[in-house]
């Protein structure tokens, strides 16, 4: 009890699940995080603090005292990952069943246990399989309601926030294109196969394959860095002069 925070209903179900074993009940205890710390009234005061005084939700306001609590910026890409493990519909707002069984997912039932979770939820960022569907998630999530596509602005910040964090090198320069050439919304289809680009991808473009099954807006972009003189694409280049060459 000491150790994990759980109760002593909690603990006795750990041990007597494990036939006493400590190790093994430490192992049960952490395996189930639905049994782990959460209290559901304190969850449910906890939704009651951020709520709308006429609408049974978090909106704006309250999601931005969320963030005072938590001693985070509303920007810190925290903030998606908990979005995330809410499965939250729409940026800046939670429903009741995506606030609790958000913060039950976590394991935490009160601002203070939250915060201690900040900087092994801001790791999970770093984690491949996490980050594609902290990626793919983000799409649904940031779009205007109703929208197919994703607003040209929108994007961009969403992907300079998830991209600080893997350092693609050509972050800026795709910022840029999209700003000078397309200045258009982005389809899904675009945003992720922007990830498997990145992810296949040399940021040098020596394995880009000019026949590849690429979004146009892509194979754009490949155009724009070699015509700007930012990268120079050395195998087709090679190609090219071999061919001259025979």
């Amino acid at each position: 009890m000491t150790i994990t925070g759980a109760s002593e209903k909690v603990a006795l179900q750990a041990l007597k699940a494990s036939d006493w074993h400590l190790e093994g009940a430490f192992d049960f205890f952490y395996s189930q995080p639905q049994i782990s710390v959460t209290n559901s009234r304190h969850l449910e005061d906890l939704y009651n603090r951020y709520k709308e005084p006429d609408v049974d939700m978090i909106m704006v306001e309250g999601v931005s005292q969320f963030c005072t609590d938590l001693q985070v910026d509303p920007q810190d890409i925290v903030m998606l990952v908990i979005s995330w493990h809410m499965k939250a519909a729409t940026m800046c707002e939670f429903t009741r069943q995506e606030f609790i069984g958000g913060l039950q997912s976590i394991g935490v039932d009160s601002i203070e246990k939250l915060r201690e979770k900040l900087p092994s939820l801001r790791a999970e960022i770093k984690d491949d399989h996490k980050f594609r569907e902290i990626y793919n998630f983000a799409f649904a999530w940031a779009r205007e309601k109703g929208q197919k596509s994703l607003a040209l602005e929108t994007a961009l910040g969403m992907w300079q926030l998830l991209f600080a964090e893997r350092h693609w090198p050509l972050i800026d320069h795709w910022c840029q294109f999209l700003q000078v050439r397309h200045n258009k919304a982005i389809s899904r289809d675009t945003w992720s196969q922007l990830l498997e680009f990145v992810k296949t991808i040399d940021p040098q473009l020596s394995n880009y394959d000019e026949e590849g099954a690429w979004p146009y807006l892509i194979d754009e972009f490949v155009e724009y860095l070699t015509e700007n003189g930012f990268v120079q694409l050395r195998n087709v280049q090679g190609l090219t002069l071999a061919f001259l060459r025979n």
